[in-house]
């Protein structure tokens, strides 16, 4: 199966070109096969995109902007869809693709990891880079598990505390 992203390579909108570029770069980081479609240049690729966008998905004027995100001809989503998929970690199947092996970017790796995860929360709970991600992420259910960690924490370094100086 092949990724189509429909781009307008000649858009004078900034933020056209910046979301093509996020979409594009992402997927060449990731290794993800894809066909980068030129809509500016090509009336065929252009009419196809516009055709293909379903109804509920098209803006209020009827005509969707790039960059849109095929796989194949079924329609993955637009620039907004492709970022929460990201976001989430779900970009795999937001792509209808099988993941790699051993990548964390499905649904399925975070259902069998999920505790796993919680785990290693607690483990890491002084991390302070995971709490500020949490806290601008807006993840009030994550916030609330953080209060309760570093209690947990707080307890087994207090326990590995007492071996610590035993050690020395």
């Amino acid at each position: 199966m092949v990724i189509k992203v429909f781009v307008a390579t000649s858009s004078g909108s900034i933020a056209i070109r910046k979301k093509q570029q996020e979409v594009v770069g992402f997927l060449e980081a990731n290794k993800i096969d894809f066909k980068e479609l030129d809509i500016a240049g090509d009336e065929d690729n252009r009419r196809w995109m516009r055709e293909n966008v379903p109804g509920e998905k098209k803006p209020q004027n009827g005509i969707p902007l790039p960059p849109q995100i095929f796989n194949e001809e079924q329609y993955c989503g637009d620039f907004d869809s492709f970022f929460s998929a990201k976001e989430e970690n779900i970009i795999y199947s937001f792509l209808g693709l099988a993941p790699p092996p051993g990548s964390q970017g499905t649904e399925k790796a975070e259902d069998s990891g999920e505790n796993e995860g919680q785990d290693e929360n607690r483990e890491d709970a002084g991390n302070p880079p995971e709490a500020q991600q949490n806290e601008e992420e807006g993840e009030t259910a994550a916030g609330e598990q953080m209060e309760d960690i570093p209690e947990e924490a707080a307890e087994e370094e207090a326990e590995g505390g007492e071996e610590e100086p035993g050690e020395d």
